[in-house]
């Protein structure tokens, strides 16, 4: 599947080139130091004020994304159930049809066999009638082809427009794919210049299934954005790393998982569509892999604390 063909699909079935994951409410992966005044009103605000403040602070960034023009929302029912994701929504005044919404299956679900009324609370608290693609969010060993299973019930009863994965090794696609009746269109896993996952990438395409990336731009490795490559390459294209990242994501035919609650940095990562990498530098932001996974393997690890 190439560049052109992910085009095609994305306009054919409304799925946005980049998602915007809210993630959990108050997480950060860099948190900006306080110091002086503003430390003390902050630590005020956080002891009489704290979840108000917190849960207003997170709609509004959320709801200034929608307004940006993030339209794909990267949700899961591990974060909780939507109720914030659903305010920002309504806030917003755009109408649902516009949204492209995904949540996913947690581990705990799949554990108590509970993945329907998960749901069903998921969406309610977003305030929709169906999501557009509900993805596991783990292939919690021999319970996720149970799960797809409900899943798929969830597709044909309408609640569900497109049925997916998310951290699913081939073995994991090729079990699903053998006993499946509607196979996945979106598969979700890590992917960044220091984990390129080529072959997984090619596997999921071969099978005609999109692929998203999360954790897209590592997390701020400092192997990664301290490399003199991107800052030559900044120079080059009057544009920061992460931009360029993002857009190598793109033009590698994969969707990339940004979040990010500051409105000028959600401005800054949805400017990558008016420029274009060179092919000589698609190759050496390739280049750059040395197979380091940042985040959880599913073949290596305790589904029971994800």
């Amino acid at each position: 599947m190439n560049q052109t063909d992910l085009i095609e699909l994305f306009i054919k079935d409304k799925i946005p080139p980049i998602g915007f994951g809210p993630g959990i409410i108050g997480y950060t992966t860099r948190k900006k130091k306080k110091h002086g005044l503003y430390l003390i009103i902050d630590k005020v605000i956080n002891k009489l004020f704290y979840r108000t403040w917190i849960e207003h602070k997170y709609v509004r960034a959320i709801s200034n994304a929608f307004t940006i023009g993030y339209r794909l929302i990267d949700y899961s029912s591990a974060y909780g159930d939507g109720r914030l994701i659903g305010k920002a929504i309504r806030n917003s005044g755009i109408k649902r049809e516009e949204f492209f919404i995904t949540t996913r299956v947690s581990n705990k679900a799949q554990y108590k066999n509970d993945v329907r009324a998960e749901f069903m609370k998921c969406i309610n608290g977003l305030g929709v009638d169906y999501v557009d693609l509900l993805q596991l969010h783990w292939p919690v060993t021999g319970l996720y082809i149970d799960t797809w299973r409900e899943m798929e019930n969830l597709y044909e009863e309408g609640y569900v427009r497109h049925l997916g994965v998310a951290n699913c090794h081939e073995h994991h696609l090729e079990e699903i794919l053998r006993i499946c009746k509607y196979p996945p269109k979106i598969g979700q896993f890590e992917i960044h210049p220091l984990f390129t996952q080529k072959h997984l990438i090619e596997y999921y395409k071969r099978h005609g299934i999109i692929v998203e990336a999360y954790t897209p731009i590592a997390r701020y490795d400092d192997r990664l954005i301290r490399l003199p490559l991107l800052k030559r390459l900044e120079q080059k294209y009057n544009k920061n790393f992460i931009q360029i990242i993002l857009r190598w994501h793109i033009q590698n035919g994969v969707i990339p998982i940004i979040r990010s609650l500051n409105h000028k940095h959600q401005h800054s990562n949805f400017q990558i569509f008016d420029f274009q990498l060179d092919h000589e530098d698609m190759l050496a932001i390739d280049a750059i892999n040395i197979n380091s996974r940042l985040r959880y393997d599913p073949d290596n690890c305790d589904f029971s604390i994800l």
